[in-house]
Parts: C-alpha cells; structure tokens; sequence
C-alpha cells in the first residue's frame, strides 16, 4: 500500500487498467477457448457427417447399379466392387488426396465381418453396442484413445435396411460361391434384417481440432490486446491532457498562492469536476486575499493608532 500511494495519478489508473484487463483476458481467454473448441468440433463435425452422408450415397449406388452388373462375374471370380463397403473405402481414400480432407480416416467397423480387416477393436465394439442397446439414437461423437494421440470421433450404426444386404451375408449357401471360398462361411453371415452389425466411424486426430481453436483463439485475444492497447493509450492521453495537466497547474498556483503571490490565478479549462475544483480554488485564493488585506488594514490600522498614543 505504500508503494502504491507513492504513484503517480496516471500511473496508479494504468495499474487500476492492466489488472482489469488481466483479469478480462483470463476470464475471456477460458470461456473463449470453450467456445472455439466447441465450435471447431461442430465444424468437423458437420465435415465429417457430410462425408458419411456421402460415403451412405456411394454405398448405395453399388447396390443398385453396381451389383446388378457385375453379380453374374463374381460368382466365378469374386469382385470386391460389389461390396457397398469396399467402394465406400476406395472413395474415401480418393478424397483423403484433397488437403482438407487428409487428416480424416473413415471405417465400416463390424462385430463379425466377413474381411477381417473390418473387424471391430474394443472401443468400436462399445460403440455398436451403443447403438444395439438404443435403436433410436443415431449419432455418437466424442474423443477417443489411440496410439498416436487422441482422436475425434463421428460413428452411425451399420443397420441391415435393404434385403440385397443379405444376399452376401444372409445364409453361406446364397451367398457367391467366389466369396465364401475367398473368406470362408464362419464369419461375416446369417445377419438379420434391421439387425445392427456394426458401426460407421469417421475419426480426426485431436490436435487438428485444438490447434484450429487455438489459432482462433491466439487471432481473438491478439485483437482484444491491441485493441485494450489502444484504448489505455487513449486514457492515459486523456487523462493526462484533461486531469493531470490541469492538477499539476493548479498544484504549481497553489504554490505561488502559498508563498504570498496572491494575484496568482487558477486557470480555468474546462466545465467538470476539474473546473468545479478551479473554482473552489480561486473561491479560497479570493477568500484568502481578502482576509489578508483585512489583516494588513488591521494591521495599519493599529500601528496607526499607537503611533497617535
């Protein structure tokens, strides 16, 4: 407190201003980093579901117009284009070659595949079970543990809709002979319509999705500084030009006063609590020399009359 009292008037509101503004950024620097990470998730978010929606459409077109084509073929030699799943690979991996899409990874997880490769992990398995405990929800999303550092995570449940579905992983009997003797009949069969065997799972590594709030965050709080920069500027000029100038001058009148130069005047600047002081000012100036004009009249005045005695 002591130091503090032996600042100056612009010194201790420049101090008043930089803990305010500390405090701001500190405060705004922790809701605004919530918000931006929240709102970078819901960036990617949208990203990667538009994406899913697109891999659903291509999914769907190898149904439709892919299988029918090439069905008669696979039953001889098995063709991979006819599996909805594989072509929803290829076109991902296509668009993974666009930069704004190269962090992303995309899998058809399954509890009992037919390729092993879409086999569940653990965590994927939590997922689909999600999904089989309440069929209504169709969306999770989240963060999840990996070896190279936390992932963000989108998944949908892989639910058997279409009766084409099983004609690959209905009963092995029906399924294409070239399939079955590339894989096997002990995995990947005897689903169920409107069963959920698996989930779709659309993942980016969470640092894209800090560094993306962070860089919006560094642009928000540099503005804020360069702007509360600006502002104590304009305070610590206005201050110094409509307070401490005119209180420096009063302070070096009241000196003059002080020492008996009683015509010495308090200029007047301005109409505010600094004028109203001015005034205050000159009010005891006037005050003060006229009592002591009555004293030195006083004064003469009885060395006047003891002169006479």
């Amino acid at each position: 407190m002591g130091t503090l009292s032996k600042l100056k008037l612009g010194q201790k509101f420049t101090l008043m201003l930089m803990v305010v503004f500390m405090g701001g950024i500190l405060m705004s620097g922790v809701a605004l980093s919530r918000l931006l990470n929240y709102t970078a998730q819901t960036e990617l978010t949208n990203k990667a579901l538009m994406l899913m929606e697109t891999m659903n459409s291509v999914r769907q077109y190898t149904v439709d117009e892919v299988r029918p084509e090439l069905e008669e073929e696979s039953e001889a030699v098995f063709l991979p284009e006819i599996v909805p799943s594989y072509s929803a690979h290829r076109v991902f991996a296509t668009l993974q070659s666009n930069e704004n899409y190269e962090d992303f990874f995309y899998k058809e997880a399954v509890l009992d595949p037919t390729n092993p490769k879409d086999k569940a992990d653990d965590f994927e398995t939590s997922l689909i079970s999600s999904f089989q405990r309440d069929a209504s929800r169709d969306e999770l999303h989240g963060f999840r543990p990996a070896p190279g550092g936390k992932l963000f995570y989108i998944a949908r449940p892989i639910q058997i809709k279409q009766e084409a579905c099983l004609t690959c992983h209905g009963s092995p009997d029906q399924a294409p002979k070239s399939m079955v003797s590339l894989y096997g009949s002990e995995h990947g069969f005897n689903w169920q319509l409107n069963e959920i065997v698996g989930t779709q799972v659309i993942s980016v590594p969470a640092q894209t999705v800090f560094n993306t709030a962070k860089q919006s965050l560094l642009i928000t709080l540099g503005v804020f500084t360069g702007v509360f920069a600006i502002a104590i500027f304009l305070v610590n000029f206005w201050l110094k030009r409509y307070v401490v100038r005119p209180i420096n001058r009063m302070a070096a009148t009241a000196e003059a006063v002080s020492t008996g130069d009683t015509k010495a005047e308090f200029i007047k600047w301005s109409d505010d609590e600094v004028g109203n002081l001015t005034d205050s000012f000159n009010r005891m100036r006037l005050s003060l020399q006229m009592a002591m004009q009555r004293l030195e009249r006083h004064r003469r005045k009885r060395k006047g009359s003891q002169g006479a005695g």
